[in-house]
């Protein structure tokens, strides 16, 4: 992963986790790094985030536990170089992450794309919360539907069930906060496809913060033990 680098993996490791776990800028880092005697420019650190979130993503995905059947489903709203890009995100009745998942638009195919993505990875739900949104619920019934035409199983499944409520998905609305809170430092994002990297990144800081890694089970690791657990 860190082969051919003019940098020591720890270097790297540790600008792409500072970043993406705390409220700096890539020129704070580019600041802290030369009190400690590493000359960084802040466009290499912003390059090595771009490359290596998704990595250290992929790797978490491998490690990450289970979660329940029962989902709360909600979607957020940010602004990224003008254009809002929409974070969908389900959690599970434990309040940890099922998925995320960024879109460029908000609407029933976007909901539908989201819903499948996350039933693909962890099944399907008994249960599934959202708030008034008409559309999340036809994307659930539509999902919901095309899984148990092309369900294997002989036994019948169950359908989906669906509770709208606005006050139970409180719980979600904490996980949108901590995304948000941490973006609000940030200088911008240089494109939209930097951004969703960035963001993910970011998601997978919240879910490691919240255990929910297999090796996190029985121990509770920090951060930096557990990005060095995905780089081995």
């Amino acid at each position: 992963m860190f082969k051919g680098r003019h940098f020591d993996r720890s270097v790297i490791l540790l600008c792409v986790r500072w970043y993406l776990a705390y409220s700096l800028s890539l020129r704070d880092l580019e600041e802290m790094m030369a009190e400690r005697g590493i000359s960084v420019d802040h466009a290499t650190i912003h390059r090595w985030t771009v490359h290596y979130a998704p990595l250290l993503l992929e790797q978490f995905n491998r490690r990450k536990r289970p979660v329940t059947g029962r989902w709360h489903v909600d979607e957020t709203y940010i602004k990224v170089r003008g254009q809002w890009l929409y974070p969908y995100r389900a959690i599970d009745s434990n309040g940890e992450t099922v998925e995320f998942w960024f879109s460029e638009r908000r609407n029933l195919t976007a909901a539908k794309r989201f819903l499948s993505r996350a039933m693909k990875r962890h099944g399907r739900p008994e249960r599934i919360v959202i708030d008034g949104s008409q559309t999340n619920r036809e994307a659930i019934l539509s999902c919901d539907t095309t899984d148990r035409l092309q369900a294997r199983s002989r036994r019948k499944l169950k359908p989906i069930r669906i509770r709208q409520s606005r006050y139970l998905n409180n719980r979600i609305e904490q996980d949108h906060r901590a995304i948000k809170r941490r973006i609000r430092s940030m200088l911008g994002f240089k494109s939209m496809a930097s951004a969703r990297v960035i963001l993910s990144g970011i998601e997978m800081v919240h879910i490691m913060r919240k255990g929910q890694a297999k090796y996190a089970c029985r121990s509770q690791l920090s951060l930096s033990e557990q990005f060095n657990i995905l780089a081995a």
